[in-house]
């Protein structure tokens, strides 16, 4: 359920790109130096947008370094550090670890829980650390299990679960801007949520598995319900954003909210509408 909120790339300038590019690479590090290996390839989007948008709220000093990694080792890259990094860091770990049992549990994905069991300790760690969002996370996947054995037609039930969930990791700071970082994580928990059941609508389908959108895949305008439903959804988390005071790294944020996130969305788009196209012509 992870992966969403990432960059238009085709969107951004260079230099934009090359900032975008040098948070998720501090992000990485910052994953290899407290978790090893194993929290590195945890490493998704979603929390390198959490990184520049407490970056940019809060605007904490940086420091900046070239280096070097496996995956690239000849080209040295720019690497940016600051005190959200950790943190950061910390909750890519804790949803990474749901998410692998979450593998496990629903589809009996072995990389699931064997990836699980490599961060179990480090989760442990950040459990004690932050007990406010891991509490948070253990109580919305229960409740988002009792949600799905009822079979729950209502999206906004499943989603809204997940936006609870998420609303708790992005308000890092309990301050006058609270408020407003709820909104945002609520809203995008809820987008998250239903782009990836919309991602894995055939494949629940044929597998037997809850999918808040199974019934609308039936009318002729699915595609369009859908997207109607997801703008919605991230025109309010986009609300409380500018309602933010962010100057630092605006624009590249203004990117992954406004389209970056619709990428993975309108891929899914495009493959359904193709198939059902080859479907009609068979017939």
């Amino acid at each position: 359920m992870l992966g969403y909120v990432t960059v238009n790339r085709e969107k951004l300038s260079p230099e934009d790109l090359e900032t975008y590019q040098a948070y998720y690479c501090g992000l990485c590090r910052t994953l290899q130096k407290y978790y090893h290996q194993a929290g590195r390839l945890t490493l998704n989007y979603d929390m390198t947008f959490l990184y520049l948008l407490l970056t940019g709220l809060y605007e904490p000093e940086e420091q900046e370094r070239e280096g070097r990694c496996m995956p690239h080792p000849l080209k040295p890259h720019k690497e940016r550090y600051n005190e959200m990094a950790r943190y950061c860091a910390d909750m890519n770990v804790l949803l990474a670890y749901y998410n692998m049992l979450d593998d496990w549990e629903d589809e009996r994905k072995l990389s699931g829980r064997l990836g699980a069991g490599l961060v179990r300790g480090s989760c442990e760690e950040i459990q004690a650390r932050w007990p406010r969002q891991a509490e948070a996370v253990k109580r919305c996947l229960k409740e988002l299990a009792l949600c799905e054995e009822r079979d729950s037609r209502e999206i906004d039930e499943a989603s809204g679960i997940s936006g609870r969930m998420l609303e708790e990791i992005v308000a890092y700071r309990q301050d006058e801007w609270e408020p407003l970082m709820r909104g945002i994580g609520f809203y995008l928990g809820k987008f998250i949520y239903l782009c990836d059941a919309y991602e894995d609508l055939e494949k629940d389908r044929k597998a037997g598995r809850y999918n808040p959108w199974k019934g609308w895949e039936e009318r002729p305008e699915f595609h369009r319900e859908a997207g109607n439903v997801l703008q919605l959804i991230m025109g309010e988390c986009a609300r409380s954003f500018e309602r933010l005071p962010v100057i630092r790294h605006a624009e590249i944020l203004r990117n992954i909210l406004y389209s970056g996130v619709w990428t993975r969305y309108e891929i899914t788009g495009r493959k359904r509408e193709k198939g059902k196209g080859n479907h009609d012509r068979s017939l």
